[in-house]
């Protein structure tokens, strides 16, 4: 369960302005928030100066929101906003209300706040979400829930601990990462442990650990005892060590080295254990893909559902459809219940254990936090998964993308978009876009 955003809510205004409307518009706004989804910090009281400001800036820094709601109820000028953005380093929402055209008077000039505090958050590097709404808005009650769900998935993030197991493989740059840009941007923490050091933890186990996975893995396939058992045994050792090191480093998810290594050094394919643990909601991605688990961690978190890091492989511009493909790691909860839904060997290796099934049908997600053209940008796309055969060994779907087949293979290529791209069900992607603008993140749309 995605625990419940907490909305930090400063009121601004001037005493020069119509403060009793301006009390009234805020009174409404509060009844707004509390309809909300989030937990509120902060009172519905109009700061007119820096001194009450800054009793209520003591009371929101104890708080520790995830986003920060500056309603400008009323004009005022930017100091105090850049003050307040400066001290508590949080993504914020300027909610300014829209102005009465009577003919008289301009009561607030909320608008015109925002603006020049826009403007001088800007020269800080700082850019803040914004809303121009009613307070009793429906529209305005959605987008501030969006918010918050997004900065609550910020916030998460943030305080994220990720372990990668081995280097990429070479040539697989795809993969790599700066670790000073993924805890500078992001505020990603991770540990680094090499491939060998963990398969000789895995090699240490006793065999009985696998006892309980395997139990699992023969209600899920019917197949399961036609797999070398020696071999099997090894990929659900290789399982609990995973389960192991997640519980004991707080990992909120594993990127692992997973070929050549545990077919030369081990003799199994590691895929079966990444399945497990995408299912048990700790992603684990192949090849050492940091940014990979990552973006599904976005997805899972997103969705409240295991997410699925695949390659595409196929594209057939005449029946307009694609072919998301990966050896076996796709989370069972994906598979289509129509078709067989079983164990099998890695195709090139010839080794156990993997998951063999269609991908159901449905509205599907794509996402990827991309390293291409040497700056870090948020990949969405769209589409939705066909019901189909399967149509390549391990867990694979046939999807019809919002855009063409051929087009979005021409973006993808141009953009220089990894090879992995996460994928959940579900349509996320308004609340990834608000991620993306919390995040500084560009948005690259191709699809």
């Amino acid at each position: 369960m995605n625990p419940q955003p907490t909305l930090g809510v400063l009121a601004l205004g001037r005493a020069t302005f119509d403060v009793p409307y301006a009390e009234q518009m805020l009174a409404q706004a509060w009844q707004t928030l509390r309809q909300l989804p989030v937990t509120l910090a902060g009172e519905p009281v109009l700061c007119l100066d820096a001194e009450t400001t800054r009793t209520a800036l003591g009371t929101l820094r104890a708080a520790q929101p995830d986003l920060l709601l500056i309603v400008q109820a009323t004009f005022t000028d930017a100091s105090l906003t850049t003050e307040v953005l400066r001290e508590l380093d949080l993504p914020a929402l300027l909610w300014s209300f829209p102005e009465p055209r009577t003919g008289g008077r301009l009561r607030l000039n909320a608008f015109c706040g925002v603006n020049l505090a826009c403007h001088a958050l800007s020269r800080l590097n700082i850019t803040p979400l914004t809303l121009h709404a009613a307070p009793d808005s429906p529209a305005a009650a959605a987008e501030l829930a969006l918010a918050a769900r997004a900065a609550g998935l910020v916030s998460r993030l943030r305080r994220s601990r990720l372990l990668v197991i081995g280097d990429h493989p070479t040539g697989f740059d795809a993969c790599n990462y700066q670790p000073q840009e993924l805890a500078g941007r992001l505020g990603v923490a991770h540990d680094r442990l090499e491939v060998g050091a963990f398969i000789n933890q895995v090699k240490a186990l006793p065999d009985s650990v696998a006892d309980a996975p395997w139990q699992r893995r023969a209600r899920d396939f019917s197949n399961l005892a036609e797999m070398d058992p020696v071999a099997t045994r090894k990929t659900l050792k290789t399982y609990a060590a995973l389960q192991q090191q997640a519980a004991d480093g707080n990992y909120d998810g594993i990127a692992v080295r997973c070929w050549p290594d545990f077919f030369t050094d081990y003799g199994c394919a590691a895929c079966g254990a990444l399945a497990l643990m995408n299912e048990d909601g700790v992603p684990c991605g192949c090849e050492a893909d940091l940014y990979g688990v990552i973006s599904s961690l976005l997805l899972q978190w997103a969705s409240g559902e295991g997410a699925f890091n695949t390659d595409l492989v196929d594209i057939d511009p005449q029946d307009n459809s694609v072919v998301f493909w990966h050896c076996g790691q796709a989370p069972i909860e994906m598979a289509d219940r129509d078709g067989p839904v079983r164990a099998t060997l890695h195709s090139n290796r010839k080794l156990p254990l993997l998951s063999e099934f269609a991908l159901k049908p449905g509205r599907i997600t794509l996402c990827r936090i991309s390293q291409g053209q040497g700056k870090l940008r948020l990949m969405l796309a769209g589409g939705e998964m066909l019901k189909a055969p399967l149509a390549f060994s391990g867990t694979s779907g046939v999807a019809r993308l919002d855009v063409d087949a051929d087009t979005y293979r021409q973006r993808l290529l141009a953009a220089g978009m990894e090879h992995h791209t996460s994928l959940v069900y579900g349509d996320h992607r308004p609340l990834l876009r608000k991620v993306a603008q919390l995040l500084d993140l560009e948005l690259l749309e191709l699809a």
